[in-house]
């Protein structure tokens, strides 16, 4: 514990912002408190219990298409649809983190997966594509719930030297999730003619994923808590005080007004775009080159995220220690361009063992991003909240992703993979430019000083 001697009782109207900022670091009692762990590992199972769900049927979509008998665009769809859902809900979901905090919004979010996840239970049967397509709608809708969490989480439970890591390991939950849900679908349901068969590969996919859920939302239920009674830092304290006195509009007005903080959502929502783009589309790509490999199709997708959760944890080390926070977002985002471009220029090697090694390459930079890219957001915005300014980075994202997603699909049916993948590495150039021009305004790191 740290407490300061309080200074001379003045009042907060005659003092500027910096002023009263100054004012609460020296009167700051701060804690760090043991339970932040088990806070932070509910929230990986929960964040992984949504996350699996997002490609559980386009990684299978040959046999979904098979099964349900409904065109690949609809299966595509039920990935897109945590895309389309985000967009508008993000701005009620991130006014109710920032309103009733974090408890209110993760256990909104888990009730919402759980049930989601027992509606897809009732749809296996090929004429009930449209309950799998409203359970998928439902948990979609609560990921809104979710990807603005990390950074919160991190900021309201860990001190200054933990709070990137912290933040990468919330994502890792994230990619946790994409990750099961790249490598059971193949393993749970086979590939037969026989829709009786698919259908108990589906049956056991569902109730494993329900069940899961579900466990998952009891424990929130019990052990998860808001925030501690102190603050685990001094900057944490004056972001206390600022949200007290302000309110949710005039916090996302001065987002968008912040031009670091706008290209950084430009470059940001490229780089996760090309990532949902790919991902969504995995399965095609691979049976492109190589039929009949639908479970190394998975296995690429496994290989990719898991590639990347390594990433993350490296990455949120690193800004742990070295605070360069715009250095580490830049360096990574360039090699997340030279990965796609040897991922392009490896697919047609002929070889699947050639895929996975450039895959893992690619998904090491480029999912190993997503904390990098919501703490310097934090860092450029401070003191508003950070669930508000990742969830503004979430929102681009998605569009982008939802772009990214169509034209992808679509210039890979008119002119082939290599092309369309030329068209993502001259993206992601671009944004490695953008990337450079953001003023290095590192706020958060300014206030413990």
């Amino acid at each position: 514990m740290n407490e300061i001697v309080n200074l001379p009782e003045e009042s907060n109207v005659l003092l500027s912002p910096n002023q009263r900022s100054h004012r609460v670091l020296s009167k700051a009692e701060t804690k760090v408190y043991k339970r932040r762990w088990l806070i932070l590992m509910i929230f990986v199972l929960y964040s992984s219990s949504n996350a699996m769900q997002w490609i559980q049927y386009s990684i299978i979509a040959n046999i979904v298409v098979a099964y349900y008998g409904v065109t690949s665009f609809l299966v595509d769809m039920t990935s897109m649809i945590y895309m389309i859902t985000y967009i508008p809900f993000i701005f009620p979901a991130s006014y109710l983190l920032d309103k009733f905090g974090l408890r209110f919004a993760v256990v909104s979010g888990a009730v919402g997966t759980a049930l989601g996840s027992w509606i897809k239970v009732c749809s296996v049967n090929p004429n009930h594509f449209w309950i799998t397509f409203i359970g998928q709608t439902v948990v979609a809708l609560s990921q809104t719930f979710i990807l603005s969490v990390p950074a919160r989480l991190a900021a309201v439970w860990f001190g200054p030297d933990q709070v990137s890591s912290a933040c990468s390991i919330g994502v890792f939950g994230n990619q946790l999730g994409i990750a099961m849900g790249f490598l059971f679908p193949p393993m749970l349901v086979s590939n037969s003619e026989d829709h009786n068969v698919i259908g108990r590969g589906l049956q056991i996919m569902f109730y494993i994923v329900a069940i899961f859920t579900t466990v998952i939302l009891a424990l929130i239920l019990i052990f998860f808590k808001s925030e501690p009674p102190l603050p685990p830092s001094p900057a944490q304290a004056v972001q206390r005080e600022a949200e007290s006195t302000e309110s949710f509009f005039q916090s996302v007005k001065k987002l968008v007004t912040n031009v670091g903080y706008l290209l950084l959502l430009l470059s940001y929502g490229i780089n996760v775009g090309v990532f949902y783009a790919i991902s969504t589309l995995l399965n095609q790509i691979v049976l492109d080159y190589f039929p009949n490999h639908e479970k190394d199709a998975g296995r690429i997708g496994l290989t990719i995220v898991c590639a990347g959760m390594l990433g993350s944890v490296v990455c949120g080390i690193v800004l742990d220690k070295t605070h360069k926070f715009k250095e580490t977002t830049l360096g990574v985002y360039l090699f997340s361009f030279l990965g796609m471009i040897v991922f392009t220029f490896t697919l047609d090697t002929g070889r699947i063992y050639v895929i996975y090694i450039t895959a893992g390459l690619l998904g090491f930079f480029m999912t190993g991003y997503l904390p990098v890219g919501f703490e310097l957001a934090a860092e450029l915005t401070y003191p508003e909240p950070e669930g508000t300014s990742a969830g503004l980075l979430n929102a681009v994202c998605q569009v982008f992703g939802i772009a990214f997603t169509s034209l992808y699909g679509c210039t890979m049916n008119i002119w082939g993979n290599f092309w369309a993948n030329i068209g993502l590495c001259v993206t992601l150039a671009l944004g490695c430019f953008l990337t450079t021009i953001i003023p290095n305004d590192l706020r958060r790191q300014n206030a413990k000083f």
